[in-house]
């Protein structure tokens, strides 16, 4: 049975929208985020190819109720995504589509708990997520492992079960306790104080997991970091709920394996789209692996936008930005946005 690579897209675009410098088209539409993705897109083309990897990319679409319940403030401390990212986010949707991947999402559902429930779903497919985001190593197991994109883009680090204990210090099943004891600032999730990684993974590695530990506190050798832990039994509750992912589909659902099948790149709606955006480098990569051919030049509809896949002559306006050598914005512009 065939593999499953699951995006978590957000994770991926905020990554590719701070990663490059500004870009825009001829006519002004900015294109950073759209260059990003259309260079993953391409790596994943790749290196997990549509004849050998089904999956999907995974959108967040809201803020789940059941959090919000828990903690109204969840993820209240997230800014607004920038217009210019907000503006990219269409098009970048439909570049994914032309690559051949399935779009996944559920209203007010994150991608972080779909993808879950995706794992429990097809227990009989390997899979790999394409995310570095820490919440989703409570899901790693022999079947299940993470992909970690790396900062220069040339490609992944596998993330297994080995190796989410050489990051965190715990094995997959300790994650969630771990995560409960530290906190998770992205979220707006506070941890205990005085609680951090390396305190947070030798308590687990010592006593098991929180239950053990609230239910013989004195297992716990330093009295002072014992009575922060006890004091602070029902906030570790309710962050083991807040982190733990789902695992159950959207009610009502009726998931199959066709939801996942991926197919063949559109490379001619590919090229169109790189074409009317300027995205240059990118119609060199496509040159390379899908060469055009007399027929890509064919116009079935002279009213469709992306008709040609020769671009009109630019007209007067910005000058397009060469996008073929990335400028890296500083890694502290680098955080999530609320959408």
């Amino acid at each position: 049975m065939r593999s499953l690579i699951l995006i978590d897209s957000y994770a991926q675009i905020f990554r590719g929208y701070f990663a490059v410098r500004v870009l825009t088209s001829s006519d002004g539409t900015p294109t950073n985020a759209v260059f990003a993705m259309a260079k993953f897109l391409l790596k994943l083309h790749a290196d997990y190819p549509a004849d050998a990897f089904d999956g999907a990319f995974v959108f967040d679409l809201g803020k789940p109720a059941h959090r919000l319940e828990l903690a109204p403030d969840y993820k209240a401390n997230r800014p607004p995504a920038p217009p210019d990212l907000n503006a990219q986010v269409p098009i970048i949707r439909d570049l994914i589509r032309a690559f051949g991947w399935p779009l996944f999402e559920q209203q007010a559902w994150e991608a972080d708990d779909l993808i879950s429930a995706l794992t429990f779903a097809f227990p009989g497919r390997e899979i790999r997520i394409v995310s570095a985001d820490k919440d989703l190593a409570q899901l790693v197991n022999a079947r299940v492992s993470m992909l970690i994109p790396s900062r220069s883009g040339a490609g992944f680090e596998l993330r297994d079960e080995a190796a989410v204990v050489e990051k965190f210090g715990v094995p997959p099943s300790g994650i969630i306790d771990y995560l409960a004891l530290v906190g998770d600032a992205a979220d707006n999730i506070p941890g205990i104080e005085g609680v951090g990684p390396k305190t947070a993974a030798k308590l687990i590695r010592a006593c098991g997991s929180i239950d053990a530990i609230l239910a013989n506190p004195a297992s716990v050798a330093n009295e002072n970091l014992r009575a922060k832990l006890v004091d602070g039994a029902e906030h570790l509750r309710k962050n083991q709920a807040l982190v733990r992912l789902l695992r159950e589909p959207p009610a009502g659902s009726n998931w199959s394996d066709a939801m996942l099948v991926r197919t063949a790149p559109d490379f001619r709606r590919i090229r169109e789209l790189a074409a009317k955006l300027d995205l240059h480098s990118i119609l060199r990569d496509l040159d390379k692996i899908a060469p055009e051919t007399a027929s890509d030049n064919i116009c079935d509809d002279p009213d469709d936008l992306f008709a040609a896949a020769t671009p009109a002559p630019a007209q007067p306006g910005p000058t397009p930005t060469e996008e073929k050598a990335p400028e890296k914005k500083p890694a502290s512009d680098q955080m999530e946005f609320d959408f």
